[in-house]
């Protein structure tokens, strides 16, 4: 107990159960003796510890033993040893526990997302053995409470197998192929630190703020996988003669879709108006259509158990083909497409991952539309090409402007405000480094737009809201230009070179010493955004000021308010016209 680092927590897992087993105790000897109110209490509090217990093994343990299982089966990619995790597990064991638990639950989470989307590909039925997390009827909680202990030990000890399995099948065998086949492919460069010219800053930010958000904010992803899971399924099944055993009788799911709109006209001709029907009823419909169905029939070919088998042999392989795909492709790409703007120099294979990944979906994606564009013909084609030509002409423009130039500013106006005061010495020179300026201006330009977007209204709100609801498709260039980028960009070049002007062209004509120019010159920065800073809660106090006095005046001498309509009415000549009424009295 005291060489897993973890004396606490273990110590109080054992007692937990221990005190489960004493609780069992005695609720036995409580109902031998016909003690109901006892045994009843005693019952309740097992039930409490052992789904306290339960969760810690569904939760905690199962993704903890899943992410070291996925380490220990990725050593060879990354070129460790386990000798390498013992010393890191040793140095820090709470942050290697948490990072292998990460690793796991992730790896679950994103295993449960692919079953739910078999669900919606395969017939009813086909994964009985699995439980449908979208059943309406599956509650986990009462599973724990009714379900005895042995079956949840027998359960956790096949999804390890199934999930161990799995990984061996799709991380550590492609490992030893890619090994056998491109022995200079592999290890993964995943050091800490880089020779690359880059900033590492950098290259995380485009990472996390361009690469998946694209990824991940698009339905196109999860379309394309769904369909590639149907054609596999298809084909699968014509193959094997399995199609009834994997989608259902395609020839008895038309005639249903037939007969229904007949039965559904019937039902709605020969409709009896009954007391309660309306909204309830409808959503009943609804909920009874939507909902998951148990099972559905499907007719049983010849020697099933072999084609079975012979089915699982044939999703293995295509397993292990799509893992080689997925760890070499991107890679070479990104590998390939760094090189050009690193050289030789190594970075880290996160980096060229996502960079190969975001290439790859590019393309993809611009030949899934060029094939939805074919049949339409060529002269369609070339309108949509001159069309998205002219949108991406306007958002490269747009990306220079607002992701190019108002980040180099805002980056650089944050370094001369608060970096350079806080880490430089008066009687040092501080370096600007334009690029790493320009990623964390990205980053501020977010948290600003977050802010301003969470903020009360005014009219960079108003702007960014109409720029988010016109889109890229309908991007409109002089709005942008004349609403956003031309007031912001004006604004941050006057608070970056006023002060300079100030301190370079004014201080001098004064007569000062040299000292205080340069005093002058490092702190007119802060100096100034204090000055903003007390003139914005100066006027924030004298609005909020104004208002009290409003609401006490009003709260003394306001007898009373009227809504009155306002109706502008043309005077004729020699006429005067009537004073609108007054809404305060």
């Amino acid at each position: 107990v005291q060489a897993s680092h973890f004396e606490g927590l273990i110590t109080t897992i054992v007692g937990y159960v221990l005190l489960a087993v004493t609780l069992i105790v005695c609720h036995g000897l409580a109902a031998l003796v016909k003690f109901q109110r006892s045994r009843r209490l005693l019952g309740v509090c097992y039930i409490v510890v052992k789904v306290s217990l339960l969760v810690v093994v569904e939760i905690g343990v199962f993704p903890l033993i899943c992410g070291w299982w996925l380490d220990i089966c990725s050593l060879e990619m990354f070129d460790a040893t386990l000798k390498d995790r013992e010393l890191s597990f040793q140095s820090a064991p709470g942050t290697t526990m948490f990072l292998h638990w990460l690793v796991g639950m992730v790896y679950v989470f994103y295993f449960a997302s692919f079953i739910l989307l078999l669900r919606e590909v395969l017939r009813p039925g086909v994964l009985w053995f699995l439980r449908n997390l979208n059943d309406p009827d599956f509650n986990p909680v009462q599973e724990m409470i009714h379900l005895p202990i042995y079956r949840h030990l027998r359960r956790f000890i096949l999804s390890v197998i199934v999930f161990g399995s799995i990984v061996l099948l799709m991380l550590w065998l492609p490992i030893r192929i890619i090994k056998y086949l491109l022995p200079n492919f592999l290890p993964y460069n995943v050091m800490l630190y880089s020779d690359a010219p880059v900033s590492e800053l950098s290259l995380e930010l485009l990472l996390l703020q361009v690469v998946l958000p694209a990824l991940l904010e698009q339905g196109h992803t999860r379309q394309w996988l769904k369909g590639l899971v149907r054609a596999w399924t298809v084909t699968a099944g014509y193959l094997l003669d399995l199609h009834s055993y994997l989608l259902g009788d395609q020839e008895e799911n038309e005639n249903n879709a037939n007969q229904q709109p007949n039965n559904q006209h019937a039902r709605n001709n020969n409709a009896i108006p009954v007391v309660g029907e309306g909204l309830h009823a409808a959503h009943q419909a609804i909920l009874q259509q939507g909902g998951p169905v148990g099972f559905q029939p499907y007719r049983r070919p010849l020697k099933f158990p072999l084609r079975i088998f012979l089915l699982i042999v044939f999703m293995c392989i295509t397993l292990l083909i799509a893992s080689l795909i997925c760890l070499t492709l991107p890679v070479f790409a990104g590998r390939w497409l760094m090189s050009f703007w690193t050289g030789t120099a190594k970075i880290h294979e996160l980096y060229t991952a996502a960079c190969g990944l975001y290439v790859c979906w590019l393309t993809i994606r611009a030949v899934t539309v060029l094939v939805a564009w074919m049949p339409q013909g060529r002269r369609v084609i070339f309108q949509k090409v001159k069309e998205w030509s002219l949108m991406i002409m306007k958002t490269l423009i747009v990306a220079i402007l607002l992701a190019g130039v108002v980040p180099l500013l805002l980056g650089l106006l944050f370094e001369l405000v608060i970096v350079a005061p806080l880490r430089v010495p008066l009687d040092q020179t501080p370096l600007f480094y334009p690029w790493q300026d320009w990623a964390l201006g990205v980053l501020h330009a977010k948290i600003i737009a977050a802010i301003t977007l969470m903020g009360p209204q005014w009219w960079l709100k108003t702007v960014i809201e109409q720029v988010y609801a016109n889109g890229i498709r309908n991007i409109d260039l002089h709005f942008i230009i004349r609403k956003l980028a031309a007031p912001v960009i004006s604004v941050l070049l006057l608070s970056l070179c006023v002060p300079y002007i100030i301190a370079s062209g004014v201080v001098p004509l004064l007569g000062v010493t040299a000292e205080m120019q340069n005093l002058v010159q490092r702190r007119i920065y802060p100096f100034l955004l204090m000055v903003v800073v007390l003139m914005g809660i100066l006027s924030f106090q004298v609005r909020q000021f104004k208002r009290l006095y409003e609401h006490i005046k009003n709260d003394k001498y306001l007898v009373g308010q009227r809504l009155v309509n306002y109706e502008r009415k043309s005077g004729k000549p020699g006429t005067s016209t009537t004073p609108p009424q007054s809404s305060q009295e």
